[in-house]
């Protein structure tokens, strides 16, 4: 059956025939996303939903989307999406942060523009029927030096764009390598040295606990006077009222803001300041860059709903369309290993420890680890998958490891999942063959090779004569087929273990009549999702 998408915003045709090209169902209801109680009664008749920032995704709309598997937002802001709520209903939440790179960039020179030459209350003033030439003097953008707070994808845009106007870009940003700085032809410098140099700033940074008020009232004061700024990125990185006070003083010579800290903004600080722009987030807002997300968010959906590619999440490890069809068994792989720890562990796990090895270390181990930590939170969490499993385990303070190691045995690659709890660590190791299909390998340190099946029982005992012809006389005298049956020990008179891959669910009575036997140790009835 076609996966369904609704789109509840307006979105460009073409993107909603690239939906029905791929052979997706669609239904497009552009003023939808407006009437939340609406969207709440149908949502859960949908696989995907694409929106722009009309529609409010909380977590009312998500408790009856059974079905959702995707948000996908046409734009990069996802502040109208609760992401947590999104993550533990295990719903991908994609963006489209490159769509609109050029467009805001642009936008951040041309503010940069407007409060350099007074534009907009010049413009205003000719229209009033004035002609006050000397009182718009402005300044030359021409070898004044720009300081650029955040250098990613839309600041290293402005950074060329400024370079190409003549202007001495210095820039600000943790993760700027001086390589790549040398590479743009920038100047990397710390934040104070930007904010002593700068005749302009411009922000480009997303707004987090680190970047909130970056532009404090005290690093406002830190500018030298007469600077400008502008802020295209998010409402949140300027103390508004401190730049206001400053502006008001001179200390400030011009601002341009396009973002504000509530939005929309009807009432600022900024406002009716002299040499202050303002327009409505109006960064992304062009055709070309509309049309661009809205196309971008059509693809990722549809790749993400037919083949399991992962683009752009904000809540899931990027998946390519390529890396899915390798990755499939080894994922499947690590959600039975993961299945496995869980059904075994009934205490509460403090950590888990995945190793990979081999060729299995040279892939994707995000989306890898979040698929064991979905196998084994299903047994907490019936509901849980890849997406939400991580929000889960964080939730109950576990701490995730990985190691990756170059291939170490005889086999070509394989997973270690230990688990450790406050009384014991449990083990359990897998591969893929070459059939592509999982394998247990390992299981407290105990060689074994099982293949593995929807019903499965695992049982320990003391090494000794009789284990197998009890397990096949009660299998057998209840009704039970055994499809596949492997063994394992440590040495001779040790530990040993078994794994039966069999027909149907082992029942508590079958379970019973095993224990009453005296004979194991423990006698554990498994599922496995195997389709």
């Amino acid at each position: 059956m076609a996966p369904k998408v609704l789109i509840s915003d307006k979105l460009s045709p073409a993107a909603v025939q690239i939906f029905k090209d791929r052979g997706i169902e669609v239904d497009f209801q552009p003023d939808l996303g407006k009437d939340k109680d609406k969207l709440a009664e149908i949502i859960g008749e949908y696989d995907g939903l694409a929106i722009r920032s009309a529609t409010k995704v909380t977590p009312k709309i998500l408790e009856n989307a059974h079905k959702l598997r995707v948000i996908g937002r046409a734009g990069i802001g996802t502040d109208n999406i609760d992401k947590d709520a999104a993550s533990k209903k295990g719903v991908i939440v994609m963006n489209t942060p490159f769509g609109n790179m050029i467009t805001t960039a642009e936008h951040a020179i041309a503010m940069m523009f407007a409060v350099a030459r007074q534009i907009p209350e010049a413009s205003a003033s000719t229209h009033a029927g004035k002609w006050e030439k000397s009182k718009f003097m402005g300044v030359e953008l021409t070898g004044k030096t720009l300081g650029v707070i955040g250098a990613g994808n839309i600041g290293s845009i402005v950074c060329d764009r400024a370079r190409g106007l003549k202007m001495k870009v210095v820039a600000y940003d943790p993760f700027l390598s001086q390589e790549r700085a040398d590479k743009m032809g920038v100047e990397k410098v710390e934040l104070d040295d930007l904010l002593a140099r700068a005749d302009f700033v411009t922000l480009h940074v997303p707004l987090t606990d680190q970047t909130r008020n970056i532009l404090s009232r005290e690093n406002l004061q830190k500018l030298k006077k007469g600077a400008r700024i502008i802020n295209c990125a998010r409402g949140g990185l300027v103390d508004e009222a401190a730049a206001a006070d400053l502006l008001q003083s001179g200390h400030l010579g011009g601002a341009a803001f396009d973002v504000f800290a509530e939005e929309p903004a009807k009432e600022n600080p900024l406002f009716n300041l002299p040499n202050v722009v303002c327009t409505p987030h109006l960064g992304a807002a062009t055709t070309e860059a509309q049309e661009n997300v809205a196309l971008q968010v059509a693809e990722q959906m549809s790749d993400y709903l037919l083949t399991g590619a992962v683009t752009n999440a904000l809540n899931m490890p990027s998946v390519t369309a390529e890396e899915a069809k390798v990755m499939g068994p080894w994922l499947k792989l690590a959600d039975h290993l993961g299945s496995f720890i869980g059904q075994m562990t009934d205490e509460p796990i403090k950590a888990i420890n995945i190793l990979y090895d081999g060729e299995v270390a040279e892939m994707n181990l995000d989306a890898l680890n979040c698929s064991v930590v979905a196998g084994i939170m299903k047994r907490f969490h019936a509901d849980v998958n890849m997406v939400s499993a991580p929000l889960v385990a964080r939730e109950r303070g576990v701490k995730i490891a990985t190691t990756n190691q170059a291939q170490s045995g005889a086999f070509e690659g394989y997973v270690k999942v230990t688990v450790v709890t406050d009384k014991r660590e449990r083990s359990i190791a897998g591969t893929v063959f070459s059939d592509g299909k999982p394998r247990f390998i390992q299981i407290k340190g105990i060689n074994i090779d099982a293949e593995i099946g929807r019903h499965m029982l695992y049982t320990s005992n003391e090494d000794a004569p009789g284990i197998i012809g009890t397990l096949g006389n009660t299998m057998g005298s209840n009704g039970v087929n055994i499809a596949n049956f492997t063994l394992g020990r440590k040495a001779a008179k040790g530990e040993a273990i078994a794994l039966l891959y069999v027909d149907e669910r082992v029942s508590d009575d079958v379970i019973g009549k095993l224990n009453a036997t005296g004979m194991f140790r423990q006698v554990k009835p498994l599922e496995f999702d195997v389709a």
